[in-house]
C-alpha cells in the first residue's frame, strides 16, 4: 500500500486541510469553547501536575491554560523532542513563557539551558493534541509517533488522558495499531466524549 492509498494518510491529509481552512477568529472561538468544557471536568479541577502542549498548525489553543495553571501553583510540563532520537520526547517543567524557544518542527519547547528534563515526572493530567480522534478515544497524530511512544512507555500510568479536538475532527473509527492507547475523554467545542 502506498502513502497515497494508505487510509491513515488520506484521513490525516483531509483533516489537516480542514483544520488549516479555519479562519483565525473561528479557531479562537472554537478553542475557547473546548477549554471551557475542559474546565468543567473533575480532572482539570484537581490537577497538580499537567503535561500539555504548545499548539501548531491550527491545533486547539491551550496557551490560555498556562497562566491559569501557574497561578494556582500547578506544575506545567511540556514535551521536548530529542534531536537525535526520532519519535522520542522528554518532559521539562516550565514556569513562564520565557522558558520556551522554537525546537524541532518549529514547536515552542522548553529550552534545555533553563529547563532540564524531568526524570520523575508524574503528571496527573495529560492534554493531547490530535489530527483526529474517534469515539473510542483513539488518536490520529501527525505520524511521528511521539505520543504513542510516550504513552506506551508507561511513564504516566496514573494520568487522566484528555484529547482536545474540534468537532469536525471526530470520526466514527480510526485504523489502529497494537501500540495505540486511547484517551479517557475527547473534548470538543460541542461535547465531552467519555471513552
Amino acid at each position: 500500500m502506498t502513502q497515497a492509498t494508505d487510509p491513515k494518510q488520506l484521513l490525516r491529509r483531509r483533516l489537516i486541510q480542514q483544520r488549516a481552512a479555519l479562519p483565525d477568529t473561528q479557531r479562537q472561538t472554537l478553542s475557547a469553547a473546548v477549554l471551557a468544557r475542559l474546565r468543567e471536568t473533575p480532572a482539570w479541577a484537581k490537577a497538580h501536575e499537567v503535561l500539555t502542549y504548545m499548539p501548531i498548525r491550527g491545533e486547539v489553543d491551550v496557551s490560555p491554560l498556562l497562566d491559569e495553571l501557574w497561578q494556582r501553583g500547578s506544575k506545567v510540563l511540556l514535551p521536548r523532542c530529542r534531536p537525535q532520537e526520532p519519535g522520542v520526547m522528554d518532559l521539562a517543567c516550565v514556569t513562564c513563557l520565557e522558558d520556551l524557544r522554537p525546537g524541532m518542527y518549529g514547536i515552542p519547547e522548553p529550552t534545555p539551558d533553563t529547563c532540564a528534563a524531568v526524570q520523575d515526572a508524574r503528571p496527573d493530567l495529560i492534554l493531547i493534541p490530535g489530527v483526529g480522534f474517534d469515539c473510542q478515544g483513539y488518536r490520529l497524530g501527525f505520524g511521528a509517533g511521539f505520543y504513542d511512544r510516550f504513552l506506551s512507555g508507561g511513564q504516566a500510568p496514573q494520568a487522566t488522558l484528555y484529547g482536545l479536538s474540534y468537532e469536525f475532527q471526530i470520526v466514527e473509527a480510526l485504523p489502529r495499531d497494537p501500540w495505540d492507547i486511547p484517551v479517557h475523554a475527547v473534548i470538543t467545542e460541542n461535547r465531552i466524549i467519555w471513552t
